[in-house]
């Protein structure tokens, strides 16, 4: 695998959830030689994955599985067992159309307190957990919130996802809802506010509504956390103003659809997206696997293919399964619908295929330790 220059990491550890269960990944510094290691938790479906910034010995999975249903898993020792918890973040019954279908997003709380979690659920539910997991705690004020009339299913499901949290202000909060929109909470979840002022939605009846909005990701910049990005059912996004304002980046990019987005942690003005063809085909463009970087914030993009297919790529890369591992330079990682997980250490110059035929990708995360 090609590298460059060296850095100051001892190991930096993939988790790759996948249909069919957990993959963990790891390589010394250099990141040229990986170890594949799994499945852990296997034949469930693990749709979000990672390991806890403020303590990488834990690490959290959400796990479903049509028979056994849904699960928390914990690791205690940087991802290599892990452990059922009891309890799962639920809607109250009869509350909802069902309790819980899947947890499709879990999230560091407070940058403070390793013990405070968020997990967004289907149907959609956010919820809080201030000990580990332990227990869950409905966020009222975003589950009904007034605007939910207009949040509908997506064909992805209908679920919260994008949780983060401003590390330089614990209060103030982030969510997305597919199909619903993103909404910013400024008072620790105690009040929820839309932000999703001129972001186009083309499948609506109204243009540029306050909600509703099918948004396929959301992230927030960890060095500069006023500055978000959004890849949504029409167009990629940037704001600069803790999602108050929306500036569309699309222009550059071969199609305005898309799930996978990531940036460089060390700089806000670096984004990376793979856009695919239309919500019909869902499929990369063109048929070709090209990542689109953006230097300058996403005013313009330039497309990287050295080490990727360019001739008959039928896949689709989901929301959570692209992520980097904020070294110098940066790593960036991603999987595929048909179980291929491409890794470059140069800030996407080069890439290497470094696992092939693992069951339909779902999740990735990187975490240099």
């Amino acid at each position: 695998m090609s590298v460059g220059s060296p850095i100051n990491s001892p190991e930096v550890v993939l988790l790759v959830g996948t249909q069919k269960g957990l993959f963990r990944l790891h390589a010394t510094n250099a990141r040229r030689h990986w170890q594949l290691e799994g499945p852990h938790i296997p034949g469930y479906e693990i749709l979000h994955a990672w390991l806890d910034p403020r303590a990488r010995q834990f690490g959290y999975a959400a796990a479903t599985h049509p028979v056994w249903g849904t699960h928390i898993y914990q690791s205690r020792d940087v991802g290599k067992s892990w452990d059922s918890l009891t309890a799962i973040p639920s809607h109250a019954p009869g509350e909802f159309s069902t309790g819980v279908n899947a947890i499709w997003h879990l999230a560091p709380g407070n940058p403070d307190d390793e013990t405070h979690l968020y997990a967004g659920i289907d149907p959609p539910g956010l919820f809080v957990s201030r000990d580990q997991g332990s227990s869950w705690s409905p966020i009222e004020a975003f589950n009904h919130h007034a605007t939910r009339v207009t949040w509908e299913p997506a064909r992805g499901g209908f679920s919260v996802h994008s949780i983060h949290v401003d590390p330089t202000d614990a209060q103030r909060v982030y969510a997305a809802v597919s199909a619903g929109g993103a909404f910013r909470s400024d008072d620790g979840g105690a009040s929820w506010k839309p932000i999703n002022h001129r972001v186009r939605a083309t499948n609506l009846p109204q243009l540029y509504p306050e909600s509703g909005h099918n948004i396929h990701r959301l992230i927030m910049h960890p060095a500069r956390p006023e500055r978000l990005y959004r890849q949504c059912y029409n167009g990629t996004y940037r704001s600069d103003d803790r999602g108050d304002t929306w500036v569309e980046i699309t222009n550059g990019l071969p199609s305005d659809f898309g799930y996978a987005l990531a940036s460089d942690p060390h700089n806000p003005d670096s984004l990376y997206v793979i856009p695919e063809e239309s919500a019909h085909m869902r499929i990369t463009v063109d048929k070709r696997l090209r990542v689109y970087r953006s230097r300058n914030a996403g005013g313009t993009w330039e497309a990287l293919t050295h080490g990727l297919p360019q001739d008959s790529v039928y896949v689709t890369v989901l929301r959570e399964a692209m992520g980097s591992d904020g070294l110098h330079p940066c790593g960036v990682y991603f999987g595929t619908s048909n179980g291929h997980l491409f890794a470059s250490a140069d800030g996407g110059d080069h890439w290497d295929l470094i696992a092939s035929f693992l069951p339909r990708v779902l999740s990735v995360s990187a975490t240099a330790l």
